[in-house]
């Protein structure tokens, strides 16, 4: 595979962007190929866009310099776009992208169709921070660099507990904590502590929830009026969908919180069988098999209504296949004994 250095021909200056609503693997694939650019290319002109990560991946180096809005007349050689899932995702550079001459993508979505100069994604993978570390040269990945590119693989991966997390995985992960990174610390601090207003909301986020589905699947849902109430934003909402999941005998997870009058970002997560990111693509969304979300308009209960239909399509279609291998294991059982 070529490394990154292979796409830098004749380019000078340099734009690296993510998705809205950036989470831990986003910022840290951007923070990850911004810092080993500017590290390794002191000649090229990069800059960083992302909408207001969190304030708890403001330990990374060059945080500061993560811009949230361009200039009207800026102009780039080249645009990195990183962690996007699909084109109508990309936040802050969104305009630029028929612009600039040309786009290198790189991701793990199944949602990502691609339109791009180059493009590079790998549903297998378990974060595009683990994507962006096979175009870097492993000897040249600063120790402040890979604490990015680490923080991005354990916040995609659930701490390296999701079934994207491969032996690969690991490995690439073993080469990042050789580099000397306080590794325990970055997950604490950007991953299980949270503020008193967020361990409120989720507080709030669990005592409401409820079981359908016979128990398989939990669904909570919080109102602005109750973020406002709080004092809380939709960059403290993040962690909650996972812990819904957590609930013994769930399959799958189903988080909202409204945006705006009448506007729902939905988060799912399942465990086993239920592939959400089919479930996100009818509403416009995407992202993975386990790992999923969307934005839909309207009330809260049809939006759960509508969400549930799909759900139903998925239970039914398992049914039908686990009855299917029942007989067939019968059928061998029967012919054994004939």
């Amino acid at each position: 595979m070529e490394k990154i250095a292979a796409y830098l021909e004749n380019v000078k200056k340099i734009a690296i962007a993510g998705h809205v609503h950036p989470d831990g693997d986003c910022v840290g694939s951007c923070m990850g190929m911004y810092l080993y650019l500017t590290e390794n290319f002191p000649g090229l002109d990069v800059e960083v866009y992302l909408e207001e990560p969190r304030e708890v991946f403001s330990f990374l180096k060059d945080f500061d310099q993560i811009r949230s809005s361009h200039d009207a007349d800026a102009s780039f050689d080249l645009l990195i776009l990183l962690d996007i899932s699909s084109r109508d995702r990309v936040g802050v550079v969104q305009d630029l992208i028929d612009s600039t001459g040309k786009v290198l993508c790189l991701d793990h979505h199944r949602t990502n169709e691609g339109a791009y100069t180059w493009f590079f994604n790998d549903p297998e993978a378990s974060s595009t921070a683990e994507v962006v570390y096979r175009f870097l040269d492993p000897e040249k990945i600063s120790e402040k660099c890979a604490e990015a590119l680490y923080m991005g693989i354990a916040h995609d991966t659930g701490i390296f507990q999701y079934q994207s997390c491969s032996p690969e995985t690991m490995c690439v992960a073993a080469s990042l904590m050789k580099k000397g990174i306080p590794y325990t610390w970055i997950i604490d601090r950007t991953y299980y502590q949270k503020s008193y207003a967020e361990n409120q909301i989720l507080g709030r986020a669990l005592m409401e929830s409820f079981l359908f589905f016979d128990g398989k699947v939990i669904v909570s849902v919080i109102r602005e009026r109750t973020m406002k109430f709080f004092g809380v934003t939709p960059k403290d909402m993040d962690g909650i969908v996972s812990q819904l999941r957590n609930t013994i005998g769930v399959e799958v997870a189903v988080f909202l919180y409204e945006t705006e009058w009448l506007e729902y970002k939905v988060s799912m997560r399942s465990k086993d069988y239920i592939d959400v990111s089919r479930i996100a693509a009818v509403f416009g969304g995407g992202g993975h098999v386990r790992a999923a979300g969307c934005t839909v308009q309207g009330m809260h209960r049809d939006v759960i209504n509508a969400i549930a239909r799909e759900l139903d399509i998925q239970f039914r279609e398992h049914d039908a296949q686990m009855r299917e291998e029942n007989d067939g294991k019968d059928d061998e059982r029967n012919s054994e004994c004939l």
